[in-house]
């Protein structure tokens, strides 16, 4: 196994979505609006909410950095937190595929030097479009340029538009652009496609618009100790994320600090046993130690079944065995690329 992000792909065949070594210690993180201290001078800029951060952010995050590089000025990425759905509409608010950290170390690993959260509020939400691009863009960040997707809005009410953004750039003489959306089977990729696909199990469609596994973080609390009865001793999670794959069983991969172990990871309720409740539960197969209390990152690869009720924890067995192979399978199939 080698670091996370080394340069070369982990043992997943996908570059880890930690970037490389340090690159989040490396950006610079900053919270506010206007007003904010030890905000650039001058910079390239893009704005969104970056849940997911799929392929269509990655588009716009490239040009952002392309342009930063050539004009020598700082790359930055500006997000608003929490989702701005979750102060104006709570019942209306989407679950977030990312963490706050998860979200920090992929806009790092893609480049950016500076990322701003602004703290969402009702008094956030009052700021007129016009006084966003005038105070914030132009007097606050010293945007030079500005890209954003087709259908960016901002502003109280949602009134600023391209049109209003570019008015002001013309004025202003700041450049701003448009990028075209991505696509997938002849769909716009969003963040609201991979929730749907996340929550129907399907972390290979997940997977192709976020262009690398959908990550899990979680502590590792204590359970029952039925998997250890087993002979299958599985790391109970706490898991930090909004938005969990559908119940089921899964072939995974593990992060524990440095390395990546295989995985067998299951969602769901533990039907063979009364009163288990739900859990996310992974087994590292080719790991001996305590792992309580430690933090895990688990990448989903394939959704192998569903969740069954056994007649017997016998006949459990006997099912994690045939999923131990699966696994091994998996793995020694397709070591570069699962």
């Amino acid at each position: 196994m080698w670091p996370p992000g080394s340069g070369r792909t982990c043992c997943c065949g996908w570059r880890c979505s930690r970037g490389v070594p340090g690159e989040a210690e490396r950006v610079r993180v900053l919270n506010g609006f206007l007003g904010l201290k030890n905000a650039p001078r001058a910079c390239v800029a893009t704005i969104g909410n970056f849940d997911g951060v799929h392929l269509g952010h990655q588009r716009i995050l490239e040009k952002v950095r392309e342009r930063a590089r050539a004009l020598r000025i700082d790359a930055l990425a500006v997000a608003f937190d929490p989702h701005p759905l979750k102060i104006l509409r709570p019942d209306k608010a989407p679950r977030t595929i990312l963490t706050r950290q998860q979200k920090v170390e992929i806009l790092a690993a893609q480049g950016m030097d500076l990322l701003l959260f602004i703290p969402f509020s009702h008094e956030t939400a009052q700021v007129e479009a016009e006084r966003f691009v005038e105070e914030f863009l132009i007097g606050t960040l010293g945007v030079r340029e500005l890209y954003v997707g087709v259908d960016f809005r901002f502003g109280k009410d949602r009134k600023g538009d391209l049109a209003l953004l570019r008015q002001a750039a013309s004025e202003r003489r700041f450049v701003v652009e448009s990028l075209e959306t991505v696509s997938r089977g002849g769909e716009r990729v969003s963040a609201s496609r991979i929730r749907a696909a996340l929550e129907r199990g399907d972390v290979r469609e997940a997977r192709a618009m976020m262009g690398r596994p959908y990550e899990a973080i979680g502590e590792v609390v204590r359970g029952a100790g039925r998997g250890r009865a087993q002979g299958a001793p599985t790391a109970n999670l706490a898991v930090a994320n909004e938005v969990i794959p559908a119940s089921g069983v899964y072939l995974t991969e593990t992060r524990l600090e440095e390395r990546l172990f295989p995985s067998l990871t299951n969602i769901g309720t533990r039907p063979t046993f009364e009163n288990a409740g739900f859990a996310v539960e992974t087994w590292l197969p080719d790991f001996t130690g305590d792992l309580y209390g430690r933090r895990l990152r688990v990448l989903f690869h394939e959704r192998i079944r569903d969740e069954m009720k056994f007649a017997s924890p016998e006949a459990l067995r006997q099912q994690i065995d045939r999923d131990l192979q699966s696994m091994r399978d998996y793995f020694a199939r397709s070591p570069g690329n699962p």
